[in-house]
């Protein structure tokens, strides 16, 4: 049983945001999410008060679709080493957290995704990478496993690293509650 993740459960998780932040001394976070889910039933407000309040800067990266797309990896991957961030922070379902761990392999490897995922060598370093879970089946706050879609080349990929686990993961039941039944069930027997 191996677990390097630390786990904030119950209600308000969220609030543990900014401390854990602080302990681990990030400046600046990249804060990835889905279409925009978040910022309706008012998970995003929370979150970025809590970056706010802690004084992390950050910048965003929204637009995850489902089977997460390289093109949009790529596109977190630049924006990470332009805007110098140090932490990604996913808030979403299985799919943010593909996209987040793509671009946390790039990084850490130094080199393209696809490229570090089809490798068959898992990276050295570890680039930091937390999740805000907004689905109960996921499973991806504490799995090795990041799975994306080339969307240029039509083909999906997944690798397992020791490397893809998230040093962070903030878990609250009730961020999973405007999920629906059917996407909650087609989560847990994707993972089955």
């Amino acid at each position: 049983y191996y677990t390097p993740t630390r786990v904030f459960f119950g209600a308000d998780a969220v609030s543990h945001i900014g401390e854990a932040m602080k302990k681990y001394g990030f400046k600046k976070v990249l804060l990835h999410y889905g279409g925009g889910s978040i910022k309706r039933n008012g998970l995003y407000d929370k979150v970025t008060a809590q970056l706010k309040d802690s004084g992390i800067g950050f910048v965003e990266l929204g637009g995850v679709e489902p089977n997460p797309k390289l093109s949009l990896v790529r596109k977190g991957v630049e924006l990470c080493k332009k805007e110098e961030v140090d932490f990604i922070l996913g808030v979403g379902g299985g799919s943010v957290s593909d996209s987040s761990k793509g671009i946390a392999l790039a990084l850490a490897a130094g080199m393209d995704t696809w490229a570090a995922m089809t490798a068959g060598a898992e990276p050295a370093l570890k680039f930091p990478m937390g999740l805000v879970l907004t689905i109960s089946a996921a499973g991806s706050e504490m799995s090795n496993s990041c799975v994306i879609t080339n969307d240029d080349a039509g083909l999906k990929r997944g690798c397992n690293y020791d490397q893809n686990r998230p040093l962070l993961a903030f878990m609250d039941p009730a961020a999973t509650l405007t999920v629906s039944k059917f996407q909650t069930a087609a989560g847990a027997v994707d993972k089955a």
